[in-house]
């Protein structure tokens, strides 16, 4: 089936109210396509978000997709063994990785569901996860207890560092997900949530969060960056993001308390010494 005929089936069967009754037809339907999805999401042809003009954007009906899966599979048993139980919905098992894939997951409890990219060169250490819908570019490498949600879009030559979050975004449909653009570093223990972009180049110092609520104050050129109706939370390229902190309020028991609200500054731009500090360890990759 094409890719056109494949979005003709998803876009039908999702604008069915989600408590309308299903028949057994519509089920054997349902079931003889949506594998040939799941394996387009897998192969990295189609996505659930690509750069156009500039500006990325959310592919709906890939993630009307995903959420048929959800909607339509069955709770069934993926366990090993007696110990090792375990039960997702049928749709989506374990992602078949095999060597000539060129991916390296290094043994220890890492997990991916089958619906994710994974592209030649990526590197996993255990244990991490990588959702449905979930994009990883070339070379990238994902440390320990490092989480890929669900159609997060990873560039290449990133480095998610040990305890790294990357929220996932498959609800408001429409809604991009988190993007990390190539050549970022993600420090250990950040947070990177609600669709917000990341541009090419930017370091993510350990500790950060960044959430559409949360804003960011640009000492360099001094601005002020949010999320709006508009658009996402947008670091810019090559930005130096670390933790900060702002006054929580006008009021006198702010004040009296000394009470502050969690934000993020840029506080320089990458040059040669950052990039030395921050460069991929190319040795790990081979």
């Amino acid at each position: 089936m094409d890719v056109t005929a494949l979005q003709q089936k998803i876009e039908a069967l999702f604008s069915k109210p989600a408590k309308e009754a299903v028949d057994d037809a519509l089920i054997r339907d349902f079931e003889a396509w949506f594998p040939e999805f799941v394996g387009l999401l897998t192969s990295g042809k189609i996505r659930a978000a690509e750069p156009r003009e500039g500006r990325w954007t959310a592919n709906i009906w890939v993630k009307k997709g995903i959420l048929l899966g959800f909607r339509l599979g069955r709770l069934t048993e993926y366990s090993i063994d007696s110990r090792f139980r375990y039960f997702d919905k049928h749709t989506y098992p374990l992602r078949v990785t095999e060597l000539g894939d060129g991916v390296r997951i290094v043994p220890g409890g890492t997990s991916a569901r089958m619906g994710s990219y994974l592209a030649p060169g990526v590197v996993i250490m255990p244990p991490a996860y990588i959702n449905v819908g979930g994009y990883v570019d070339c070379d990238t490498m994902i440390d320990s207890h490092a989480l890929v949600g669900s159609c997060a879009q990873i560039g290449a030559r990133v480095h998610l560092s040990a305890a790294a979050q990357v929220g996932g975004v498959l609800e408001p449909i429409g809604a991009s997900p988190v993007v990390i653009e190539d050549d970022v570093m993600v420090g250990g223990n950040s947070g990177i949530y609600e669709g917000t972009v990341v541009r090419r180049g930017a370091v993510i110092g350990a500790g950060t969060i960044l959430t559409s609520s949360i804003p960011v104050y640009d000492l360099v050129r001094e601005t002020v960056l949010r999320a709006s109706a508009e658009g996402p939370l947008t670091i810019p390229e090559n930005a130096v993001v670390i933790p900060g902190a702002r006054p929580a309020g006008k009021g006198e028991f702010a004040r009296a308390h000394g009470l502050s609200a969690a934000c993020a500054l840029i506080v320089k731009y990458r040059d040669e010494r950052t990039d030395a500090a921050t460069a991929l360890e190319s040795g790990l990759r081979i």
